[in-house]
Parts: structure tokens; sequence; C-alpha cells
């Protein structure tokens, strides 16, 4: 796990005040999350929500696996990708608008296909 921050800004206080208050999470739960690191496969159906929601929480670093472009039919399920990003390259399209949502979210692209 990444280095936690030892405290939180004023701004971060605020941004995760849902989070602080409670008391199984608090500001030492949230320390730990901007200190923590998930890697996502695939910037599509299921990726697309899983990186929002994380980057919302405070996850330090997201990564991010995907080798496909965004395409117009992908919009209906693929919510972390708008109609400007047709075109684009997912793992493109996620750093931007995972940044628009935090901008403190540390996003690693890895912009190739895995197979087993």
């Amino acid at each position: 796990m990444a280095e936690q921050p030892l405290t939180l800004t004023p701004e971060q206080v605020k941004r995760y005040s849902r989070h602080i208050i409670m008391s199984d999470v608090g500001s030492k739960g949230q320390r730990a999350l901007m200190g923590a690191k998930a890697l996502i496969i695939g910037a599509g159906g299921l990726g697309s929500p899983s990186a929002i929601y994380l980057s919302l929480a405070g996850v330090g670093t997201v990564g991010i696996v995907d080798f496909d472009v965004v395409e117009l039919s992908n919009l209906q399920r693929q919510i972390l990708h708008h109609t400007a990003d047709v075109g684009r390259p997912k793992v493109q399209s996620a750093v931007d608008n995972i940044k628009s949502y935090n901008p403190d979210v540390n996003v690693v692209v890895h912009e190739t296909r895995l197979e087993s």
C-alpha cells in the first residue's frame, strides 16, 4: 500500500466528510483509502462505474487496463465515457474523466490487452 498522508487538507475533509463521520472509517480510514491502490481490468461496463466509485471514495491510485477505443454503442452502459470520447482510447478517456471527478487521484494507464 502507498504511504498514507499524515493529515487531510480542509478541502479533503469536506470532500470526504460522509466517510469521516462514520465511526468505523473516520480520518484514519480515509487516509488509508488515500494511500490505497486499485487495478481495474477493463474500462467497460463494469470497470467504468468501479473507476468512478473508487476515485470518488478517495482511493489514491487507480490503475486501468484496456486496449479498446470508445464506441458510440458503449455509451449507454459505460458511464465513464462521454460522446466527446468516441474514437479515443478508453484508458485516455478514463484518465480525463476520473480526473474531472477527483483531481487528487493518481491514474495509472496500461493501454494493453491482457490474455490468459
